[in-house]
Formats: C-alpha cells, sequence, structure tokens
C-alpha cells in the first residue's frame, strides 16, 4: 500500500498565501514561494496551489508566480484556478506545475476533464470539489465556494473519475478553517466509491486529526493550510507521531 501524503496548501489572492474560516474572513500569511520552500524542506510529500480569485475575477492563474514558487521545490506541485481549457493547463504546466488541479471549469464544462486527461494523462489532472451539506445533500460549489450548483457531490466525483481524473480533491466547507477535523462520513463514502486517490481537506487542527482521517476513511492523503502556515503542527512531528500510530508515510 503506497505510503499516505500530507500535503501543504497555498492559497493565493493577489500573490500572497491566505487563508479563511469556510471560506471568509480571509487574511493575509506570507509569500508563497518562501513558504512553498519551507514545506519542501521539512518534508511535505506535495505542494498544492490554489489561486482563489482567478474564476471569479475571470483571469488565468499566473504563470510567473508558479515559476517562482516551482524554483524553491524538488516534491510535486498542483496548481489550480482559472483553468478552462487545454491551452490554460498547458501554460501552468511549463511554468512548473506538476499536476494541474480544476474545479469550477470542469463544473461548466466536463468535457474539460477528458480533454485534459487525453492530452496530458489522467495522472496530471486533479478534480477539486468544494462541497457543502444543504438538506442532508452535499451540494458542489463553484467560484471560490461562492457559487450553489445543486450538483450532488458523489455524483459529480464519480463522473470525474469516468472522464478521465487521476485524483480527487475535496474540500468540506463546512469543516474548513475550523479546525475541529476532517468530514469523515462523506470521505469515507467517497473512498468507497472511488478508485483514484483521494485527498482530504478542510478541518485539520491537530495530529489526531490527521490519524482518524486516514485510519477511519482510508484517504489516500490529507491536505492543511493554517495549521501549518502558523507553525501549530510541524510536519517532521506529524509524521514522526502518524508512524508511532502504524500509518505509514514516507520520512
Amino acid at each position: 500500500m503506497p505510503a499516505k501524503r500530507i500535503i501543504p496548501c497555498l492559497d493565493i489572492k493577489e500573490g500572497q498565501t491566505v487563508k479563511g474560516v469556510r471560506f471568509k474572513n480571509i487574511r493575509n500569511v506570507g509569500d508563497p514561494a518562501e513558504l512553498g520552500a519551507l514545506y519542501s524542506q521539512f518534508g511535505a510529500d506535495e505542494l498544492v496551489y490554489l489561486d482563489i480569485t482567478a474564476t471569479n475575477e475571470k483571469r488565468q492563474t499566473l504563470p510567473a508566480l508558479v515559476e517562482r514558487i516551482a524554483k524553491t521545490l524538488n516534491i510535486p506541485f498542483t496548481v489550480g484556478g482559472g483553468i478552462n481549457n487545454v491551452k490554460d493547463a498547458e501554460i501552468l504546466l511549463n511554468a512548473g506545475a506538476d499536476k494541474i488541479s480544476v474545479n469550477s471549469g470542469a463544473v461548466k464544462n466536463p468535457e474539460l476533464i477528458n480533454d485534459l486527461a487525453k492530452n496530458f494523462g489522467s495522472q496530471f489532472v486533479v478534480l477539486a470539489v468544494d462541497a457543502k451539506k444543504q438538506a442532508g445533500q452535499w451540494q458542489v460549489y463553484t467560484g471560490g465556494g461562492r457559487v450553489s450548483t445543486g450538483i450532488d457531490l458523489f455524483q459529480w466525483a464519480k463522473e470525474g473519475q469516468e472522464r478521465g481524473c487521476g485524483e480527487i480533491l475535496f474540500t468540506s466547507m463546512d469543516h474548513d478553517g475550523t479546525k475541529d477535523g476532517f468530514a469523515i462520513e462523506p470521505l469515507s463514502k467517497l473512498n468507497d466509491l472511488l478508485s483514484i486517490p483521494l485527498i482530504a481537506s478542510g478541518g485539520a487542527g491537530n495530529t489526531e486529526h490527521f490519524r482518524e482521517v486516514f485510519e477511519k476513511a482510508n484517504v489516500d492523503a490529507a491536505l492543511a493550510a493554517s495549521i501549518f502556515h502558523f507553525k501549530e503542527v510541524s510536519i517532521p512531528d506529524l509524521k514522526k507521531n502518524l508512524g508511532e500510530a502504524n500509518i505509514e508515510v514516507r520520512i
């Protein structure tokens, strides 16, 4: 069984790393290239960069910033934000991204997933899904969590897999930034439904939350932002504790 992955996330707005709670109350955290270099140095397995305003501002993710961050890394680097076609993805891959993440563009045009997988291979395509529970149903949101689509989370994840994405990155908007733990129930259901890797996002607050999501939902990777940015949990200590709990990680 592959080792579980620990993935810091850089949410980018106006060229700076930011973080909020439930996609609101955004505050500045620091320079993304400096943070990326630190995470790479201290044992992160991958890094995710999400340009959280690219879609709403109707622009592409800035390739110059992607290139600057990529130069500091020696780990896989996933980039998302404002990707609406193969050309957008190609620009980011040429700038140094190892994988590209699509969200709103794929919801608007599901064929985008097929096109990206056909042109670059499924292993390069991550389908990011933001969802929260409404009237008993987990519904997909787009536009940085601003637009309700009414689409069912589980149906969309399954369709994404069938169209050729190589991974699903699921963020529970109800848990994002709360530090109350990951959304175990929908993650478990997604993991049972899918045959491709699943990345958990939203709610990490301590080491125990990582252990819980790996043991109870059996996800392939867990992503977090604020607890790493604000040095509440260090990646070396987290991996040491997970290893002591018999969860295989790369040390």
